[in-house]
């Protein structure tokens, strides 16, 4: 097994490589804070959020990272935005995560007030669970993949969930989905 000073390296290597690899930012900032190097963590963390900045894992470990340095007003600053796009992209976990930080550190978490969605009703129903389309998602017009994969989609995904993947998340639903 590697140790964190040659997981470092490779990945300071590969962030130097690509630097628009945001895994690989995330991952270095992960190791630097795990080698108690919290100046770099916080580095990595920022170019991380500077390429994601949907990727709201990271509001957690940039704030630990800022209380391990003292910055603890820094660390509530960023952990609040981080609830809030988590929040705002469905992700409880990290959501949960950084409210629990929030309040072990004298704050509340911010209360997130959800607009009742004006308009008829359209009858489809997205699957996904953080959808924010609500009762006024539209369905796909056509099937995105010209296969039984594209007809699932077509029939559980709506339109505004899926212009969103192919637009944030192209790469990643192209793995995903093993295509």
């Amino acid at each position: 097994m590697q140790s964190i000073d040659e997981r470092i390296q490779q990945f300071t290597k590969m962030t130097q490589e690509d630097p628009d690899n945001e895994l690989g930012h995330y991952r270095l900032g992960q190791l630097f804070a795990e080698a108690v190097r919290h100046d770099e963590a916080i580095r990595s963390f920022r170019r991380t959020l500077e390429l994601s900045p949907q990727f709201s894992k990271v509001y957690q470990l940039l704030g630990e990272s800022q209380v391990a340095l003292g910055r603890r007003d820094e660390a509530i600053a960023t952990w609040k935005e981080g609830h809030k796009v988590a929040d705002e992209r469905g992700d409880r976990i990290p959501r949960d995560a950084i409210a629990m930080l929030l309040v072990k550190n004298g704050e509340a978490p911010p209360v997130v007030e959800r607009p009742e969605i004006d308009g008829p009703e359209t009858g489809f129903r997205c699957s996904r669970p953080m959808c924010l389309a609500g009762k006024k998602a539209q369905p796909l017009t056509i099937a995105p993949l010209a296969d039984e994969i594209g007809q699932t989609i077509a029939a559980r995904v709506c339109q505004e969930c899926w212009t969103s993947w192919v637009k944030d998340y192209s790469i990643k639903v192209i793995n995903e989905l093993r295509l």
